[in-house]
């Protein structure tokens, strides 16, 4: 058994590595360090998720367990007047011109809640994730491009080709569709045009990424399976892809330019290690 000194150490390592990434990517120290391929090593590093992650969004604030980056301050509330269950929930709401700093002046707007590096899955490993998401009964019926959650392999390169979601669960002019895509075209693999609007949709995840043919997706809204997929499930190690990728989840809303806001709750979110036979 480790002893508890190495834990120590292993823990100053990581927080090590993640300082030598933030100085290499946010100074001039070394201009040719591209940021997005120390965060990749860095993920292969420590990726490796604990055994299991849970927020049922029961306290005031968000947990660590999800980045701040891919919302404005204002975008995300804890509150307590929808809820799955529990006491809480979280609220996201996107307003027209909403552009995180990165994508400012493109043509996207986006609110989501993404986990954070040390919890990115990775490549031929199993994984169950399980979230609900509630769709106000008024939200908007539009025919733009609406993602409320995705599942993206890391690009080290910032711009990779394709940089598609592998994974997407989209609702475009009022209908819910999971779209699969690891090359030039995407597939559709559930569709439904019944009204998801207020009320919680239940969702569950047992996925494996993986180039190779032992990929796997499996799925469940409800009670109901939907899903049950088997075969390559990521992008190949070409247009700035490797061939050992680490992959990262996020939820929330992410659309084209629109004025109109729209507000979705999320709650009940957990994540696992499934045995590698599992699925």
């Amino acid at each position: 058994m480790m002893p508890y000194w190495s834990c120590d150490i292993v823990r100053a390592l990581k927080i090590a590595a993640i300082l030598c990434a933030f100085v290499l990517t946010s100074c001039d120290v070394n201009p040719d360090v591209n940021p997005g391929a120390v965060r990749h090593a860095v993920s292969r590093l420590f990726g490796h998720s604990p055994p299991q992650v849970q927020d049922g969004f029961e306290t005031s604030r968000l947990d660590t367990i999800w980045s701040r980056s891919k919302f404005l301050p204002d975008a995300v509330e804890m509150q307590s007047s929808v809820v799955r269950a529990g006491m809480g929930a979280v609220r996201i709401t996107l307003h027209g011109g909403d552009q995180i700093p990165t994508e400012r002046g493109s043509g996207l707007e986006r609110a989501e809640l993404m986990e954070s590096w040390g919890l990115w899955t990775l490549e031929d490993l199993s994984y169950e994730y399980v979230f609900s998401l509630f769709v106000p009964p008024d939200f908007p019926v539009v025919p733009v491009r609406l993602v409320l959650a995705q599942w993206k392999q890391d690009c080290p390169i910032e711009d990779c080709n394709p940089n598609n979601p592998v994974i997407a669960i989209r609702y475009v002019a009022g209908e819910l569709r999971i779209t699969h895509k690891t090359g030039p075209q995407p597939t559709v693999l559930y569709r439904t045009q019944e009204d998801i609007r207020g009320r919680w949709l239940d969702f569950r995840f047992q996925i494996r990424f993986s180039q190779g043919r032992n990929g796997r997706i499996r799925a469940w809204l409800g009670d109901e399976a939907i899903i049950d997929y088997r075969g390559v499930n990521a992008y190949p190690a070409e247009g700035g892809y490797t061939d050992s990728n680490a992959f990262y989840f996020k939820m929330g809303l992410y659309r084209d330019l629109m004025a109109e806001p729209m507000t979705v709750y999320a709650d009940e979110y957990r994540k696992r290690r499934l045995p590698d036979d599992a699925i």
